[in-house]
């Protein structure tokens, strides 16, 4: 008996030995490099982080090229600096092979919604290139925000949420004659009426340049308690708080008090039009030190950097914006490439010095935490980060609408509304009301709900 069953254990160990073999081979194979240094691998890059200034990002490519890609034989080759209001068309145009346009990268980076009009099966989907483990380090609501079904098609790198803006010497000058100040732009009610006591004190400039008017008045909505609901990839007409907040923003308007921006604020801000402005955090890269006025004069920015306001009493809510890694489908060799890059880029200090250098927020947990362990490029961006640690401490995120044809129609209603801020004058002196102006713009809004769905551009 005994000599039987040491020879089924002597049997069983074998078995089990010639069923490994197959397993391992597969294993060392899987983990065997197809990057060769000697012939290296070429990744074409499009990003937008930079188009109007010195690229933070570009910065990175070169150290990366210089470094880990000179070891194993990678190359990034960034071959379009764009924005992210504009790559997700240039994208399309390239998948589509349209005349004139580029070749489709092999890295770029846009929104969920870009992504998603590009087919998630055509992207990598970077669960099968990193680990549970090494996911497990990233913030769960920015890795959600990248998900295209099951897949995660958009790799997080860097996170931004809007801020408040000012020209801190003018703002000074403003709040001493008006008896203002800074606290008084904590909520919406007190910053519409800083926005009056401003267009009164300055002979009839706005007081704020706003870039992502809509969103606000749905952050509104949201802090209120509300379910914003959708219909046909747009605002439903049945969100009551969603409508008196757009109503609120569209009163301000009529009068003259804030202005939706001609694109970004900057340059109002840059050109003394305005004295504040609404944009996103990553915003502070495009900032000038001086503000130049129409006389050809100058003086400091002073650029001074707080929270968004908030609905008096309710949640504070804040939203969850930026743009993510995706890697196009086409050979194993280039996934491998392309997950060493996103491996490296995403290593915690390496994200939060490529942060700090773009007013975003790390994507690795805790992460923001060790930002104050750093030195910043300058004071606006000390003053940013002050502001969103407060942000962060304070506020619930909410992920941004992600509809395919969302943002053409976002586009369409602004277009609409700067025409009608641009003609005030002559609409109030034809004998219109603030209350015909606010109409109108409540009308254009919801043209956008039976509009047909035009091709997505942001």
């Amino acid at each position: 008996m005994k000599r039987n069953a040491k020879r089924i254990l002597t049997l069983l160990i074998a078995a089990t030995a010639l069923l490994a073999i197959p397993f391992t081979f597969v294993a060392c194979n899987k983990n065997k490099s197809l990057l060769d240094p000697k012939k290296p691998t070429t990744l074409t890059m499009w990003h937008v982080y930079g188009e109007q200034s010195n690229s933070p990002m570009n910065d990175f490519v070169e150290k990366f090229n210089a470094t880990v890609g000179k070891e194993k034989g990678i190359v990034i080759d960034v071959t379009l600096m764009s924005n992210a209001a504009q790559i997700g068309k240039k994208l399309k145009d390239a998948q589509a092979g349209k005349a004139g346009s580029k070749d489709m990268p092999d890295l770029f980076f846009c929104h969920s919604g870009d992504a998603q009009s590009l087919g998630a099966d055509n992207l990598l989907n970077w669960k099968d290139y990193f680990s549970p483990t090494e996911l497990d380090a990233f913030v769960p609501d920015f890795l959600s925000d990248g998900m295209l079904g099951d897949r995660l098609s958009v790799f997080p790198v860097s996170k931004s949420t809007y801020m408040l803006f000012i020209a801190g010497g003018v703002f000074e000058r403003f709040a001493a004659e008006k008896n203002v100040s800074v606290s008084d732009l904590e909520t919406w009610d007190s910053f519409f009426t800083v926005a009056e006591k401003y267009y009164e004190w300055s002979g009839g400039k706005p007081f704020c340049a706003i870039d992502y008017l809509i969103r606000l008045a749905e952050l509104c909505a949201i802090s209120d308690g509300e379910s914003v609901s959708y219909k046909d990839g747009w605002y439903d007409e049945n969100n009551p708080s969603f409508i008196k907040a757009y109503e609120a923003f569209a009163t301000s308007i009529a009068k003259g008090h804030i202005v939706v921006s001609d694109m970004y604020y900057n340059t109002q801000i840059m050109t003394a039009q305005t004295c504040a402005g609404i944009g996103s955090s990553a915003s502070v890269l495009y900032a000038n030190d001086k503000i130049t006025y129409p006389n050809n004069t100058s003086e400091d920015m002073n650029l001074q950097v707080l929270p968004l306001p908030q609905q008096a009493g309710k949640q504070k809510v804040a939203t969850q914006a930026g743009v993510g890694l995706c890697a196009y489908k086409t050979t194993d060799k280039k996934a491998e490439a392309a997950t060493v890059f996103a491996r490296w880029f995403t290593e915690e200090q390496r994200n939060v010095d490529f942060v700090l250098s773009t007013g975003y927020m790390p994507v690795r947990t805790g992460a923001f935490a060790k930002i104050g362990e750093n030195s910043f490029k300058s004071d606006a961006f000390k003053n940013l980060y002050a502001a969103l640690t407060k942000t962060v401490a304070t506020c619930t995120f909410v992920r941004e609408p992600n509809f395919d044809g969302y943002y053409s129609k976002v586009r369409t209603l602004y277009d609409e509304i700067r025409k009608i801020q641009k003609n005030l004058a002559s609409l109030y002196a034809a004998g219109g009301t603030t209350e015909q102006i606010v109409a109108e713009m409540k009308a254009a809004l919801y043209r956008r709900l039976n509009a047909a769905i035009t091709p997505e551009i942001c």
